[in-house]
């Protein structure tokens, strides 16, 4: 295989804290890819990367799983990982056979504990993130927000988002001026 070929071979991981949408967005990644894995109107329900019968029935991501997927030229590797705290040996292995990392964040829910912790881990593993903003229509049918409040929020967790990352920046920078 050429470096051609390969410039267009990416493995990309599914980073976020539990119920998220990490499950969802791969439904509908799936959906959106050549082969007709999943149907659209499927993606969303069928939970297409959770294979084992307990993830089902509990509606939880235990275990991660990848799926190869074709977008025209492009080949991506996806990673779909757990976001509870209890399978955060899963969401380090994902993170290390990466490339990059889609960070999803639930526009109601804001940035939580376990968001800090994959975005470290994107950092340890040098991952480049791609922040992913999720659920904003709930802003609208659920919280009532205006478009002005709904942008509001949506900037305050991007900043917030680039604060703990440029955090892990200023920490690098200081132990390299230390050492």
């Amino acid at each position: 295989m050429g470096d051609f070929e390969r410039e267009k071979i990416r493995n990309i991981c599914i980073l976020a804290h539990v119920d998220h949408g990490k499950t969802t967005l791969a439904d509908h990644l799936i959906a959106a890819s050549v082969g007709n894995f999943l149907h659209p109107k499927q993606a969303g329900k069928m939970r297409y990367m959770d294979y084992l019968a307990e993830e089902q029935r509990r509606a939880i991501t235990m275990k991660s799983s990848s799926i190869a997927l074709q977008y025209k030229d492009h080949s991506i590797n996806l990673i779909d990982s757990p976001g509870h705290m209890d399978f955060s040996s899963e969401v380090s292995t994902a993170a290390r056979l990466s490339d990059g990392a889609l960070v999803l964040v639930d526009a109601v829910e804001g940035v939580h504990i376990q968001t800090h912790a994959v975005l470290r881990q994107a950092w340890i593993e040098k991952l480049t993130p791609c922040l992913v903003l999720n659920k904003i229509d709930r802003l609208i049918t659920e919280l009532k927000m205006t478009p002005m409040e709904a942008y509001t929020r949506l900037q305050r967790i991007v900043h917030e988002v680039n604060g703990i990352m440029s955090a892990y920046q200023s920490e690098k920078y200081l132990s390299d001026v230390v050492h």
